[in-house]
């Protein structure tokens, strides 16, 4: 099942999407709130009538509305938090050498987060940013996951079942404003927190089976072998897959639920895939030939992600009018 958030008419809906087409989930089924996250509050029955309804209307029993007139949103509009993880050896390796720098040890011993902007979601379609934030602007190719139940203390071995859905995700990044502030050990924050693209839609995990293969050895949950690709304007500029992932998302969330709640509606990404970034493929091309010639995203440029079985993802950056920067304030320089 692939659910969708939407509006019309400045009010939010949830729905199913199916065959290119959104159907108003509540009007098929009453007991089904018509926003995302009430649902999500209301667990596993909910999700069950979904799927329900989302069976009955593939099959033809059910009579729908197609919505027409309407605007996709970030399937989860207003999530209770937003987690990114570290889950993908290669990114991190690949980052460390172009640095030249040795891989952290660490990196193989657990998985890490940070928290992120959960206020500054955003789905398909334009991302207005900063003039700061064309200083070295990347895009960051992603899986994410939502959290479909309330728990704790979760061990990996259970994790999955608190998975509600899978998504991709855009971890937007200001690189300038990043490697600026962590050289204070701190962060990152105001070089991530002004955007984090997720969507097209919420794809629950039964229509994942058929791509389901073997975490990497030594660790627990379950993995998927997805296609992972980006283009920007048209060229392809990374590709991987979501069995490259050496954390598991199950590993994750028990290192996310120790000693706290995790909640329906939290969002967490996997990180980034090996060659998700123009970071890790600048400094890969210079590593190679000191003459090659950086890329970062400017205004105007289109964004594309693929995931298999998740959908594409389509963004436009955008400038904002206004030459308000706060690199600008940085004192005794």
């Amino acid at each position: 099942m692939k659910l969708v958030s939407y509006k019309t008419e400045d009010r939010e809906h949830l729905g199913v999407f199916i065959k290119g087409h959104i159907y108003n989930l509540n009007s098929c089924d009453k007991l089904i709130p018509d926003n995302m996250n009430e649902f999500l509050s209301g667990g596993e029955e909910l999700m069950e009538r979904a799927k329900k309804v989302n069976e009955q209307i593939k099959s033809g029993k059910q009579e729908a509305k197609e919505e027409v007139f309407y605007e996709v949103l970030a399937p989860v509009p207003h999530p209770s938090s937003c987690r990114d993880g570290y889950a993908f050896r290669q990114h991190v390796a690949s980052a460390r050498k172009n640095r030249r720098v040795e891989m952290i040890p660490e990196f193989d011993q657990y998985p890490i987060f940070y928290f992120t902007n959960h206020n500054a979601i955003q789905g398909v379609g334009d991302i207005e940013c900063m003039p700061d934030h064309f200083e070295k602007l990347d895009f960051e190719l992603e899986a994410a996951i939502v959290i479909g139940k309330k728990g704790k203390n979760i061990p990996a071995a259970e994790a999955d079942s608190y998975i509600a859905g899978y998504m991709i995700m855009n971890d937007l990044s200001a690189r300038t404003l990043q490697m600026e502030e962590m050289l204070l050990n701190l962060g990152p924050a105001k070089g991530k927190d002004f955007s984090t693209v997720i969507g097209p839609w919420l794809v629950t995990p039964d229509e994942l089976e058929e791509f389901r293969t073997s975490p990497k050895e030594g660790h627990t949950g379950n993995a998927y072998d997805l296609s992972m690709k980006c283009w920007v304007n048209g060229i392809e500029v990374s590709s991987g897959s979501m069995a490259d992932m050496d954390w598991t998302f199950a590993e994750i969330i028990e290192r996310c639920s120790y000693g706290v709640d995790i909640l329906p509606g939290d969002v967490i990404g996997s990180g980034t895939v090996g060659t998700g970034c123009f970071l890790e493929l600048n400094g890969t091309g210079l590593l190679k030939d000191p003459n090659y010639k950086p890329q970062w995203l400017k205004s105007g440029d289109i964004v594309e992600m693929e995931i298999t079985g998740l959908g594409r993802l389509t963004n436009t950056i955008r400038k904002a009018d206004t030459d308000w920067s706060i690199l600008k304030l940085k004192k005794n320089k």
